[in-house]
């Protein structure tokens, strides 16, 4: 069995090569499944949103014996029969409770009855508002913060390799990212909070810089294929995908490792929760970063670009060329 190091060289020189290109219409129809996959959980399965975005009331129960969450779900209902509830244990000693939105004199009932629950006194519950105004706020900077991320993507992209295929490839595969990252909290019934709008955007960056290597290469090995070039557009793409699968590999591999022994200490952990969901949305993105920039931006460029009039001619000299020398097309 070949040794990683070996596999690098072998990819590199061309000597081993995977047809990431030549079988993109297989990546394109899976990408499009789960794209609209994920696209689709929502209807199924709503997407959880934090307190932070929806707005609502937060209780605090401190120094408690027995953190059963049963009895924060009761304490609360004997107030409010209608109220929704979300608990949670933070630590062995400590039981948060969130709800809708509820009037003053609700909160102060509830705050006595969950007090009365764990048998601790009015003073160690402690209970904060959120209200609609400020959760409507952290949505509409969230949007803004996304959609400057990907104006900046695209102009800097399109600055950088001179071209705007590249920028129009590399946005829809961070699109691609994005959908199927959130897809995956919906799936699973994870909640989205303001911790993991800020992972997603950080998985974004780190699609972009994945991305960004690859086209890099790319671009150095297009720029090499003159009229004395025995590579087809769509070949050249590939040998640098194929050169960089490695480092993108590793890249990965070394990404997921602390950030999911992070993940799992914030749920072994379970007061941890904004370090969970920060955690957990670098780990899902991470991975699927590295999909996309292999099977989808990379082959999407290649297909832009084949049409070209000089790049078409170019290929279709080297495909006569083959057959004139009776090597296979």
């Amino acid at each position: 069995m070949r040794s990683m190091s070996q596999l690098g060289n072998d990819l590199y020189t061309g000597k081993t090569s995977f047809p990431f290109i030549g079988r993109r219409r297989l990546w394109f129809l899976i990408a499009a499944i789960l794209v609209i996959g994920s696209a689709m959980v929502p209807l199924f399965r709503p997407i959880e949103f934090s307190i932070e975005f929806t707005g609502g009331s937060q209780f605090t129960v401190n120094n408690v014996e027995s953190p059963d969450q049963t009895l924060a779900t009761d304490a609360v209902h004997s107030v409010v029969p209608d109220a929704t509830t979300k608990v949670v244990t933070l630590g062995d000693d400590a039981v948060r409770v969130q709800t809708g939105q509820m009037t003053d004199a609700e909160s102060r009932e509830v705050s006595e009855a969950l007090a009365e629950a764990y048998d601790v006194p009015v003073s160690e519950v402690s209970y904060s508002f959120i209200g609609p105004s400020w959760g409507a706020d952290v949505t509409r900077q969230s949007l803004w913060g996304l959609a400057i991320f990907l104006a900046l993507t695209f102009l800097i992209l399109a600055l950088y390799f001179r071209t705007w295929k590249m920028s129009v490839s590399a946005i829809i595969g961070l699109v691609d990212v994005l959908v199927i990252t959130v897809g995956v909290y919906a799936l699973f019934g994870f909640e989205i909070s303001p911790a993991a709008v800020i992972g997603f955007l950080t998985i974004l960056s780190y699609a972009l810089y994945d991305t960004t290597v690859v086209f890099d290469k790319i671009r150095e090995n297009t720029s090499e294929d003159g009229e004395v070039s025995g590579r087809r557009f769509g070949e050249s793409v590939n040998l640098a995908v194929n050169q960089t699968l490695v480092r993108s590999i590793n890249t990965t591999v070394v990404a997921i490792l602390p950030t999911g022994a992070i993940l799992i200490i914030g749920w072994l952990w379970q007061g941890a929760q904004t370090l969970t969901d920060l955690s957990l949305a670098i780990f899902v993105g991470t991975i699927v970063a590295a999909y996309s920039t292999i099977f989808v931006a990379a082959p999407l460029y290649s297909l832009l670009r084949e049409n070209e009039p000089a790049i078409k001619a170019r290929d279709e000299r080297v495909t006569a060329a083959r057959e004139l020398a009776g090597t296979p097309a």
